[in-house]
C-alpha cells in the first residue's frame, strides 16, 4: 500500500475527504454489495454500511460535475442530490470511493462504479411478509414498498380479521393485471376466507370452492386485457425432513387449472387429467397464450391417501413447461403443447414468466418438486423462445434458492426472492436485463438503513411489481372478508 496525501475537500454538508492515508488494491467490503451494480435512473439512493468493522467511513460519488460526500457508519446519500447524480450519470455510471479509519489510520479502497441504466423501473413493488414459520401464519401482511424512496405501507394484514387459534387467517398470493394496482386479487385461508378481488373500485370476497372443481382457486394469473384470471387448484401438503439439507417439503397431491371470469363470476375447469398435477399458470403479454408447469405422476390403484403415498417418493415429481394457445374471441383453449422437458435432463421447472415483450420465457429449475421456494439448489434460467436456447442465468444466481421472480412492465428489469446471505430468509433482489436477455449483477432492494433486510425477521414472498400503489385501505379489505363472499356459477363455457 502506498500513503497518499489529498488536500480536504470540502462540501456543501460539511463532510470531509480525508487528507493522509493508505491506498488499498481491493474492493471494500460493503453491505448490500454494491459494487458496479446496475441500477434504474429513478432509484432510491443506495445506502450501504462496512461490514467488517470501522471507526469511520467516508464516501465520494461522482458523475460528471455531481459529487456526494457522506460519511458516518452508514452511508445513506441526501435523496434530492441522489437524483442529481443518477440523472448526471445516466447512461455511464457514479464512480464511488470508500474511506475507511481504523485505529486512526485512514484507508482508500479500490474505487468502483455504479451503473445508472437509461431504463427506469415501476416506481412500486409489493409483497408477502411472512415469518420464518413452517405450520403458524399469525400476523402476515401484504406491503407495498416505493422504489423511488423507502416509503412502505401495508395493503392488507390479516390481524385485522384474525382471533387467533382456530380463527386464524393466513393471505397470499397476491396479483394484478398487467401491473395494474386497481385490479388485483388475494386469497385468504381459513376463518373468513374467500378471494379477495378489487376490479375499478369494487371490492368483492369470492368463494371459489364447488363440486366440480378440486379446490378453491390458488396461484393466479390475470389475462393481459380480459376480466378472466387463470388458476392452478392444489391439494397442498408439507412434510419435514430430519437430515436432509431443505428443511421442509410442500408439495401438490393433486393440481389442476381453472379460468374465472371476474364479471360474470363464472368458473370452469381448464385442465384436470388425474395423472398430471399442472400448477403455477402464466399468460404470454399476447393473450393468446397460457404457460404452466405439470407434472406426471401415477399413484397405485389402490391409494386412499394420495398425500401418504406422495410422501414417499417426492423426488419422483418432475415438472416441465407447457403452453395452450388461447382464442380471446371464442375464449377457447387449445390442447397443451411442451415448451421445455426438464424430467429429460433429471430436473424439475416451475413457475414460467414471460417477458412483456414476449420474447424471453424465465423459470426456476431444481433437482424435483415443485415448491422451489424451499430447495436450495433452485436457480433461474431463461428459454428465448425465438431460438428455443435455455441457458442458467449465471449473473443472477447464488449457492442458495433463487425463485419467486417477476418481470417489470418495460422488460428491462426482474425482481426476485434470494436466500443467499444465510440460507433461511428470502430477500428481494432486483437485476437489469438487456434487449438480449443478458442480466446485470443483481442488487438488494435498497433501504433508508443499509442493515434493514438482516435485521427484519421476515421472508419476502412473491415480490410483484406495479405502476402505482394499491390506494384501497386495509380496513376495507377487511370489511370485504368479514361479508358472506359471493359463490361462483360452473359452467363448461371455456372447455379446451
Amino acid at each position: 500500500m502506498l500513503l497518499t496525501t489529498l488536500a480536504a475537500l470540502l462540501t456543501a454538508c460539511g463532510n470531509k475527504i480525508p487528507e493522509n492515508y493508505w491506498e488499498k488494491d481491493e474492493l471494500p467490503d460493503i453491505y448490500p454489495d454494491y459494487t458496479n451494480v446496475t441500477v434504474p435512473v429513478n432509484m432510491a439512493p443506495l445506502t450501504f454500511q462496512m461490514d467488517n468493522g470501522a471507526d469511520d467511513v467516508v464516501a465520494r460519488l461522482k458523475a460528471g460535475q455531481e459529487e456526494i460526500v457522506c460519511s458516518g457508519p452508514q452511508i445513506q446519500p441526501d435523496a434530492d442530490e441522489w437524483r442529481q447524480l443518477a440523472e448526471a450519470a445516466k447512461g455511464n455510471a457514479i464512480t464511488v470511493e470508500v474511506f475507511v479509519e481504523q485505529n486512526d489510520n485512514w484507508t482508500r479502497y479500490k474505487p468502483f462504479n455504479i451503473y445508472v441504466s437509461a431504463d427506469s423501473i415501476d416506481p412500486y413493488i409489493s409483497y408477502r411478509l411472512i415469518p420464518p414459520s413452517y405450520v403458524t401464519y399469525e400476523e402476515l401482511t401484504i406491503n407495498q414498498r416505493c422504489l423511488e424512496n423507502y416509503d412502505e405501507h401495508v395493503i392488507y394484514n390479516n390481524m385485522l380479521c384474525s382471533e387467533g387459534g382456530a380463527k386464524g387467517q393466513c393471505i397470499n398470493c397476491h396479483n394484478y393485471q398487467q401491473y395494474n394496482p386497481e385490479r388485483m386479487q388475494f386469497h385468504a385461508r381459513q376463518h373468513m376466507g374467500g378471494t379477495v378481488i378489487a376490479y375499478d373500485g369494487t371490492v368483492r370476497k369470492i368463494g371459489m370452492k364447488n363440486d366440480s372443481l378440486l379446490s378453491a382457486g390458488v396461484y393466479p394469473t390475470w389475462h393481459p386485457w380480459l376480466p378472466l384470471i387463470v388458476y392452478s387448484t392444489n391439494m397442498t401438503g408439507q412434510i419435514f425432513h430430519s437430515v436432509h439439507p431443505n428443511k421442509i417439503e410442500v408439495f401438490d397431491s393433486e393440481s389442476d387449472l381453472i379460468a374465472y371470469d371476474v364479471e360474470k363470476n363464472e368458473v370452469t375447469n381448464i385442465e384436470n387429467d388425474p395423472k398430471e398435477m399442472e400448477c403455477f399458470p402464466f399468460w404470454a403479454p399476447d393473450g393468446k397464450t397460457l404457460y404452466y408447469c405439470s407434472a406426471h405422476f401415477e399413484y397405485n390403484d389402490t391409494v386412499s391417501d394420495k398425500g401418504s403415498e406422495f410422501i414417499k417418493r417426492p423426488e419422483e415429481a418432475k415438472y416441465n413447461l407447457y403452453r395452450k394457445r388461447f382464442n380471446p374471441e371464442t375464449m377457447q383453449f387449445g390442447p397443451r403443447e411442451l415448451v421445455f422437458a426438464a424430467d429429460s435432463l433429471g430436473k424439475s421447472a416451475t413457475l414460467p414468466r414471460i417477458s412483456p415483450d414476449g420474447r424471453y420465457l424465465m423459470f426456476t429449475l431444481a433437482e424435483y418438486g415443485v415448491f422451489h421456494i424451499w430447495h436450495h439448489d433452485a436457480d433461474l434460467w431463461m428459454m428465448d423462445l425465438k431460438t428455443g436456447k435455455v441457458r442458467n442465468m449465471e449473473q443472477l444466481n447464488s449457492a442458495d434458492t433463487e425463485s419467486y421472480h417477476s418481470w417489470s412492465s418495460n422488460g428491462r428489469w426482474v425482481i426476485f426472492s434470494s436466500r443467499r446471505y444465510d440460507g433461511n430468509y428470502t430477500r428481494p433482489f432486483i437485476a437489469h436485463i438487456d434487449k438480449n436477455g443478458h442480466a446485470a449483477k443483481p442488487f438488494e432492494v435498497p433501504c433508508a438503513h443499509p442493515d434493514y433486510h438482516r435485521q427484519l425477521m421476515k421472508s419476502y414472498n412473491i415480490p410483484e411489481f406495479m405502476r402505482g400503489p394499491v390506494t384501497i385501505r386495509p380496513q376495507q379489505f377487511a370489511d370485504a372478508l368479514k361479508q358472506e363472499a359471493t359463490p361462483v356459477k360452473y359452467v363448461n363455457r371455456l372447455s379446451k
